[in-house]
């Protein structure tokens, strides 16, 4: 086994849902809600707290003050452009962490500056100085590195690192990464620089937390994520599929406590206005749902013959519900578990009514409409 043969690490979670998370279209976290969330991210062992940009204004600001304050554990991070201006606005929020980030790619670099790759080594060389000065702690962030030069961001990593930066993020702001492609640039990277590297992925082609696990394998020591994925356009890595992943294939282990997952989830879920997908991998209602009679038959020999996963890990359980492809094993398991009687031929009968009834109204059969149309089998079996 490979992974057998790799030294584990500590890998550190940076969550962005509350920068990253909150640009999704229609999603405005209150102040209240981003407290809320900074603490449930803080009680489920996340390293860093991307919490805001505070250059949008007093309102941001004040939050990202009230994030620092309710913070114990995580280190409470300020997102800002490599200005400047956006610096002295980080000052305000009294936080001492900021990331500043900067595009590499020549696409971006000339619509947002109509200048070079020279003026942005320049603007490295000149903020990160400036916030150093001013007692913060600062990573750089590297803004659309997926359609960088290799040889240019090698050239940026080791002008910040000078300059005083101690983490580098390689985003892939348009999600076009594939995971063979991400596990090479991070391998080239790590032999680059021995500064931290983080990966921001997005999720446009479906590979984000396959890209996130990835740059982790070639070298990455931070995976930047958000909750249930939220971010713009199709959203991120998620936090809940990252930390999961990693705990169940990978040598590198994190501080994420697997069980808080699906209640972050749920709240920033609520907060954000957006229902979790019943089969959202991890915290999704489905995640842990049997129906299907061979399947169930299985599980009741040995949960392991259809689960890969154990929900007590994450603090959750599994259920088995009856539907259109149930089977006797699933039908006698009811029963059992509403503690009615009944011989195979009225076993049998009532798993034909259940069969029925899910195909008709298209849903699951609740244990409640099971007793029913068991006493109703037994009312006409006893009038007969």
């Amino acid at each position: 086994m490979l992974e057998e043969r790799i030294v584990p690490r500590h890998i550190a979670f940076n969550d962005s849902t509350l920068r990253d998370g909150e640009q999704a279209p229609g999603v405005a976290f209150s102040i209240d809600e981003k407290v809320a969330i900074a603490r449930a991210l803080d009680a489920a062992g996340v390293d860093e707290i991307e919490a805001g940009t505070p250059a949008m204004g007093e309102g941001e600001i004040e939050s990202l003050a009230a994030i620092g304050e309710a913070v114990t554990g995580s280190r409470v991070i300020a997102w800002c452009r490599m200005t400047k201006g956006d610096v002295d606005a980080a000052l305000k929020t009294g936080l001492k962490e900021v990331n500043l980030s900067v595009p590499m790619s020549d696409r971006q670099i000339k619509a947002k500056f109509g200048t070079d790759r020279a003026d942005v080594l320049d603007r490295i060389r000149r903020v990160i100085p400036y916030a150093r000065a001013h007692g913060l702690r600062v990573a750089l962030g590297g803004e659309d590195s997926s359609r960088a030069d290799l040889d240019f961001i090698r050239r940026a990593i080791a002008v910040a690192q000078e300059a005083g930066a101690v983490k580098f993020r390689f985003a892939d702001t348009v999600g076009i990464l594939d995971p063979f492609t991400t596990f090479a640039v991070f391998q080239r990277l790590r032999a680059m620089s021995d500064l931290d590297l983080e990966f921001h992925g997005h999720d446009d082609l479906g590979l984000a937390t396959a890209n996130t696990l990835a740059a982790i394998r070639g070298g990455a020591t931070h995976a930047s994520v958000c909750v249930l994925g939220i971010g713009e356009r199709a959203g991120n890595a998620a936090l809940e599929e990252v930390a999961t992943a990693l705990d169940h294939i990978s040598a590198h282990k994190s501080r994420v406590d697997l069980t808080h997952l699906t209640g972050l989830a749920e709240l920033v879920a609520a907060a954000a206005g957006r229902p979790i997908p019943e089969s959202k991998p991890i915290v999704g209602a489905a995640a842990f749902m049997h129906e299907s009679g061979i399947h169930v038959s299985g599980l009741l020999r040995d949960p392991a013959t259809y689960e890969g996963l154990n929900p007590e890990r994450l603090g959750r359980a599994r259920t088995i519900v009856l539907g259109k492809h149930s089977g006797i094993s699933s039908m006698r398991h009811a029963l059992e578990t509403l503690g009615l009687a009944a011989d195979d031929t009225q076993t049998r009968t009532l798993l034909d009514l259940v069969r029925a009834e899910a195909a008709k109204a298209k849903r699951a059969v609740g244990l409640h409409e099971v007793a029913a149309l068991h006493a109703a089998l037994t009312a006409r079996e006893l009038a007969a």
